[in-house]
């Protein structure tokens, strides 16, 4: 067996046995969610020895962390192509329903490395693209504190893809396009007629 594993790891090139690793990590979070993750069986799942997931990422630390950087770099990227806060919103939910995986690991500091370069690279550039929303906005659409109209476009965008994943919104959508629930909901929020200043 491990000759059979060593003569298909020989068949990787370059790069590919590590995107193997991650790919199949991606996939066991995807069905088992990240506390069910171990090198051993993604090993097992890539068709690899036990030894290779070591040997690229150190540990299973290691890979969350790469599983982390990876997705913020991607959520970045699509952060970054919308045009302005509602779309950045619709994009937030959109990146989360096509990668759950790395949504799930992305939020939750206590899995990976937080002081990892690409890790806060990547981090910083999303930050980045959502502060430009919440930049975007006309100043009565944002009240006095563009960092607390940020968290509230965070929180709403967050919290609407959480409950999205975990199956929480069947009944509120009842059928219809996610993201077109979200356009809506913003509008009830980021608009000076249903806003009040105290």
């Amino acid at each position: 067996m491990s000759n059979s594993s060593s003569e298909h790891e020989r068949t990787y090139h370059h790069g590919d046995l590590r995107r193997a690793i991650l790919s199949a990590a991606l996939d066991a979070i995807s069905a088992e969610g990240p506390a069910a993750l171990s090198l051993r069986d993604l090993a097992r799942r890539a068709g690899v020895s036990h030894a290779a997931p070591a040997h690229h990422f150190k540990d299973r630390t290691g890979l969350l962390t790469a599983v982390a950087a990876e997705g913020y770099a991607l959520f970045a990227d699509a952060l970054a192509g919308a045009p302005d806060l509602r779309e950045r919103g619709v994009a937030y939910v959109r990146f989360a329903a096509t990668h759950p995986a790395h949504f799930q690991v992305m939020f939750q500091p206590d899995l990976y490395r937080a002081d990892d370069p690409d890790l806060l690279s990547a981090q910083a550039r999303a930050t980045d693209a959502l502060r430009a929303g919440v930049a975007d906005l006309p100043p009565g659409g944002r009240g006095e504190d563009d960092r607390l109209a940020g968290v509230a476009a965070w929180s709403l965008a967050h919290g609407f893809a959480t409950l999205l994943l975990s199956g929480n919104l069947a009944d509120a959508t009842e059928g219809r396009d996610p993201e077109v629930v979200f356009r809506s909901l913003t509008g009830l929020i980021f608009t000076p007629e249903n806003r009040r200043d105290g």
